[in-house]
């Protein structure tokens, strides 16, 4: 199914999951959709491994962890979500050296938590890991108190003029 996307995310400077400068990162990149889902797209490397022609279980929780925790500020975006639990199910190996699709939606949402769930889906479209998690909504400012060091992690994201749809 297509979705619109709405919006593409900030990314992180050194962020494991998402940082432009940091060599070893997942190099995420996530875009709000139309169904109130926020995508995360990125590249599995050799080094993100586990077993050979594996993807490590913890970079499958991390990148699962922060399409989670990030699509509260879908709904905020002066909150972040910090996490309080996190349960996955792992179902398919994930490979390295291909393109993932990761989903995150909130399916809870209070004054000081939210809880929410997601899914890596492989190229071929079968779903590998599925995760459910619980986060603390915390406002940005008590997360990153400084202003500059702010500025130095939080960059805006280029976008990309070709995409206006994704297929999930």
């Amino acid at each position: 199914m297509k979705h619109k996307i709405i919006k593409k995310q900030n990314i992180s400077s050194n962020c494991v999951v998402c940082g432009v400068d940091n060599d070893l990162s997942l190099k995420a990149n996530f875009y709000e959709l139309d169904n109130n889902e926020l995508l995360a797209i990125c590249d599995t490397k050799e080094w993100h491994q586990s077993y050979p022609g594996r993807m490590h279980g913890g970079m499958s929780a991390a990148i699962l962890d922060e399409t989670i925790g990030r699509a509260i500020t879908m709904l905020d975006g002066e909150v972040w979500g910090v996490t309080v639990s996190l349960d996955l199910k792992y179902k398919k190996p994930v490979p390295t050296d291909c393109t993932i699709k990761v989903v995150g939606r909130i399916t809870r949402d209070t004054r000081k938590l939210f809880e929410g769930t997601g899914e890596i889906i492989l190229p071929n479209g079968e779903v590998a890991v599925t995760a459910k998690g619980k986060y603390m909504k915390l406002p940005v400012s008590r997360i990153i108190e400084d202003e500059d060091d702010l500025a130095r992690e939080w960059l805006e994201a280029e976008n990309e003029e070709d995409m206006e749809y994704i297929e999930l």
